[in-house]
């Protein structure tokens, strides 16, 4: 016999209950997620505008921009807005919304993010070829290829989610729709449910990421035939591109290659790679990569200039 689904509106606990803790947290979070937009857009832009970044590095780079600026808007607008209201909801319909857009862009990030390992990959170990096995068609196939599978990921999820019942209660402990939280509400046994979450989210993340590590080893083992100065440059790119990796992947394995838990810690992980990870990103890749700062002063300046006269 079916289990009628009685829930068509779900309760948001929020990240804290102290009403005080959660204006704080609205000064704080507010600018930390125009700061993401503006400064992955600023890296948009530039890739687009500027003839010295044309290169598939910078192609993959401002696509990257693109998917954390879609990412973060998933969650962090209404995050920010719950801050400042008495009671937190969100429709049955508009949770898993968030949940497929979330796990969509996140797991297309994962790919894009290991996109970028491979063209570093052919850089510098096949510099001859690189033009040759980079060329415009193969980038647009990679981040093609990146979208679809995230596309394909998410709806592995959101089926197995659709599915559940929720009869009550309705009170969701977190500040997001994601789907751990939302399994503890279902009218059923969600073991099954669990364990496909885990091999579907929890392996992709550290597939990829052994994938991304083996990468660079191969990598920092190639560059021991580099210049001194040739060695420098290809570290600067590949150390900025290292600390976003580890920055996204660690929280991502730490929440989902574990069955659901309680673990209260895990909310606070969650604003790490939903709030702040994806600010930090166009920081990391402009501040240290002298080609993308140039071009920065080069186009910026000119506006700011033309503007003036």
């Amino acid at each position: 016999m079916a289990i009628p689904n009685n829930v068509t509106e779900l309760i948001i606990n929020g990240l804290f209950q102290d009403p005080e803790i959660q204006r704080m947290c609205f000064v704080v979070f507010l600018p930390v997620y125009l700061a993401t937009v503006v400064g992955n857009g600023l890296i948009i832009l530039t890739v687009g505008i500027s003839k010295s970044l044309h290169s598939p590095m910078y192609f993959f780079l401002s696509y990257l921009s693109l998917v954390e600026i879609s990412y973060s808007s998933t969650v962090v607008p209404k995050f920010i807005t719950d801050l400042l209201a008495k009671v937190k909801t969100i429709s049955l319909q508009g949770c898993l919304a968030q949940i497929f857009f979330f796990h969509f862009f996140g797991v297309t990030e994962i790919f894009l993010l290991t996109v970028m390992a491979y063209d570093r990959y052919v850089a510098i170990c096949k510099p001859l070829y690189y033009t040759t096995i980079m060329d415009q068609p193969v980038c647009y196939r990679l981040v093609a290829g990146s979208w679809l599978g995230g596309m394909i990921h998410s709806m592995v999820q959101i089926l197995i989610t659709v599915q559940l019942p929720f009869c009550g209660p309705n009170v969701i402990d977190h500040y997001f729709c994601d789907l751990h939280p939302l399994f503890k509400l279902a009218c059923t046994d969600t073991f099954v449910e669990g364990v496909v979450v885990l091999a579907n989210s929890g392996l992709i993340s550290v597939f990829s990421f052994l994938i991304l590590v083996s990468s660079y080893i191969v990598i920092l083992v190639n560059l021991r035939n580099y210049s001194a100065s040739g060695r420098h440059k290809a570290l600067s790119t590949c150390a900025s591109h290292i600390t976003v990796v580890i920055l996204f992947f660690g929280p991502a394995i730490f929440l989902y290659l574990r069955p659901s838990s309680t673990f209260t810690e895990d909310k606070l992980v969650a604003v790490f790679y939903t709030v702040i990870t994806p600010m930090l990103n166009p920081i990391i890749y402009t501040l240290r990569n002298s080609e993308m700062k140039s071009a920065m002063r080069k186009l910026w300046g000119k506006k700011v200039n033309a503007g003036m006269e």
